[in-house]
């Protein structure tokens, strides 16, 4: 008995005792570290002693080894390196990043390294550099990205704002900013009241006083400090009233009265005869709003071409008042006056039909990736005022597919009417709308709006199509607006009765 209880010890102990050797080998199996790819990516700055040396701060994450290519043939494996370059250039600079694993990540950027003497000398010359607004192309505008900076809203050199095609902005070389508004300034609407918004007046002190009753007139002509960072390529103006572009912009957003300092950046260009200067504000926020305008310097200022001072007269259109009105959108032909489509948004006519491609052809609304954005009818061949006293309502059949992403884009449809021809390039401050509810999806739904009840009117409460002999174009937009979001949705039979 003791023999056989010694064996069953001997073995209990032999089989326990190996027992943790076992647990411990088949956790270290399942516990080994998962390895995550690595992310590469890194900041730079210059060094303040020498424009030439550039300080790297590696962010990467996941990693254990590093590789940089500075872009002029000189690498490093330092995890945050200090390269000194020979000369002025852009360089594209990659950081390989990897993990014990040897799995790697790469992540490229491209610095500007400018000797900040001849910087400064292309914003302000040898002595001094006088800029004014670029008199060919459009010369300021906004817009919601530095890709379609002036998506929104654009100027130019058409006689509508001539004031601010006078106005001169000065650098020195001993860091003074000066502008001369030439005894002219414009009543940017918002900031100025009434009586002077949107007009071109003296530019006085008297004259100087806000939408809120806040003298501004350090917006006037004067004499201020500026600070310059090439390798970031911003510019702050120092000094009650200080601004370039209009005087709203400032540093982070819109303002109402002067500020005493403000910030924005720059870029410069060589041409044929002149010097072409970029800048630009960018506000973000839960839309981001960039704010972009461009002046020129000429060498010889003979060159530069002359500013318009008056709009060319407007010149009369026909008016009709058509018994009939629409667009099935079957075919390109299929229309009775509202031919011509055009717009942000794009309507092809006779596509299949998203039920039935069997049946009649309809029209593919394409909505694109603009911050606000319509589709266009007008009169075709000629544009023509039109009058709406034989039509009481006007409906549209639209099928919203449940494929689009409906957050931010609507499921909701306007029929709107603008004045192209009189407004020219401002026609929706002057629109009236008509919006329906939120649509059902997957199916065809007749939307129908009474004409003498429109959603919104842009100018006065109340004011219908039948109270506009000038309106020119009808639009449609679904979907909403103020936001980039693209979708497909199908129209047929715009139909006024």
């Amino acid at each position: 008995m003791k023999k056989n209880t010694a064996k069953f010890l001997m073995k209990f102990f032999i089989l326990f005792g190996l027992l943790p050797v076992f647990l411990f080998t088949a956790c270290s199996d399942d516990d080994d570290p998962i390895l995550e790819d690595p992310i590469a990516t890194f900041q730079y700055e210059i060094s303040e002693d020498n424009w030439l040396e550039v300080i790297f701060t590696n962010f990467s994450s996941n990693a254990t080894s590093y590789s940089w290519d500075f872009g002029d043939g000189n690498t490093s494996n330092e995890e945050n390196p200090v390269h000194v370059y020979e000369e002025a250039d852009n360089y594209d600079v990659t950081l390989t990043a990897s993990n014990a694993a040897g799995v790697s990540a790469s992540f490229t950027q491209t610095i500007e390294i400018k000797d900040p003497d001849e910087a400064l000398a292309l914003l302000a010359g040898q002595e001094s550099k006088t800029w004014r607004l670029y008199r060919v192309e459009s010369s300021m505008g906004v817009g919601p990205s530095m890709d379609i900076p002036r998506d929104w809203w654009a100027l130019y050199n058409d006689g509508s704002r001539p004031c601010k095609y006078f106005h001169e902005f000065t650098f020195t070389r001993n860091m003074e900013y000066i502008f001369d508004d030439k005894g002219s300034f414009w009543g940017e609407g918002g900031v100025f009241p009434e009586d002077l918004e949107g007009t071109c007046f003296e530019a006085t002190a008297s004259n100087m006083i806000n939408v809120d009753g806040v003298d501004v007139s350090a917006w006037l002509g004067g004499t201020h400090q500026f600070e310059y960072d090439p390798s970031t390529n911003r510019v702050t103006l120092i000094g009650e009233g200080a601004w370039i572009g209009l005087p709203k912009t400032a540093t982070t957003g819109e303002v109402s009265i002067p500020q005493n300092s403000v910030t924005f950046n720059i870029s410069i260009e060589e041409r044929d005869g002149y010097d072409y200067m970029h800048v630009w504000f960018v506000y973000e926020g839960d839309q981001t709003v960039v704010w972009s305008f461009s002046y020129a310097h000429y060498h010889d200022p003979s060159l530069e071409p002359d500013v318009v001072e008056e709009q060319e007269p407007i010149e009369d259109i026909e008016t009709i008042t058509p018994t009939e009105l629409g667009h099935t959108f079957e075919s390109v032909d299929s229309f009775d006056y509202l031919g011509e489509l055009g717009g942000a948004s794009i309507i092809t006519p006779g596509e299949d039909d998203p039920e039935d491609a069997s049946a009649t052809k309809v029209g593919k609304f394409e909505r694109t990736d603009a911050q606000f954005q319509e589709a266009q009818l007008r009169v075709y061949p000629e544009p023509k005022n039109i009058l709406f006293d034989n039509f009481t309502t006007v409906s549209i059949d639209v099928y919203l597919p449940s494929s689009n992403t409906y957050d931010p884009l609507t499921q909701k449809v306007i029929i709107g009417f603008g004045d192209v021809h009189g407004d020219g390039g401002n026609w929706w401050q002057n629109l009236i709308e008509y919006e329906s509810d939120e649509l059902e999806l997957d199916e065809w739904v007749t939307v129908t709006f009474d004409l003498d009840s429109p959603s919104f009117s842009a100018v006065e409460e109340g004011q219908t199509v039948y109270d506009r002999d000038n309106l020119d174009m009808v639009f449609i937009q679904i979907g909403g607006g103020n936001h980039t979001s693209t979708g497909v949705f199908y129209v047929r039979n715009l139909i006024f009765e």
